[in-house]
C-alpha cells in the first residue's frame, strides 16, 4: 500500500530522496485521517529548514494539522498546482508532493520509516 520508493516519518509525511533532492508529501493514511483537503499553506522558495521543523499546515473539512519536514535543507520548489487544488492530496497522496527541498544532508532520511515499518505504525 505504501511505496517502497518513500521514507516516512511518524507525523505522516513522506520523503523521495534523489541525490540531494528531497520530494516531500503527506501518507495515504494522513490524508484519510484529515478527510476532504480544502487549504495548504506551503513555505516559500529558499526557506530553510531542520529535520523536525513545521513548513506549513494543511487544512481540511475535520482539521487543521501542521506538515513537519523529514530532512533539513532549503526550499527549492513549491507545489503551486496543488496550492491552488489541495483536495488532489486526497486522490493522489504519494503522488503529491507540496515542496522539494535541497537536503542539507540526504543522510537523516536513514532515520525514516520504510514502508513496511510505516504500514506496522498504523496499523
Amino acid at each position: 500500500m505504501y511505496p517502497s520508493d518513500l521514507k516516512y516519518t511518524k507525523d505522516h509525511e513522506w520523503v523521495r530522496i534523489d541525490g540531494t533532492q528531497a520530494h516531500v508529501g503527506i501518507t495515504d493514511y494522513a490524508q484519510k485521517a484529515l478527510g476532504d483537503v480544502v487549504y495548504l499553506e506551503l513555505p516559500e522558495i529558499g526557506r530553510t529548514f531542520n529535520k523536525g521543523d513545521v513548513f506549513g499546515t494543511i487544512e481540511s473539512v475535520k482539521a487543521v494539522s501542521e506538515l513537519y519536514c523529514p530532512v533539513s535543507g532549503e526550499v527549492v520548489e513549491v507545489n503551486a498546482k496543488l496550492a491552488e487544488k489541495p483536495e488532489t492530496v486526497n486522490a493522489d497522496p504519494h503522488g503529491s508532493w507540496m515542496i522539494v527541498m535541497k537536503a542539507t544532508n540526504p543522510a537523516e532520511a536513514h532515520d525514516l520509516l520504510d514502508a513496511g515499518a510505516y504500514t506496522e505504525l498504523t496499523k
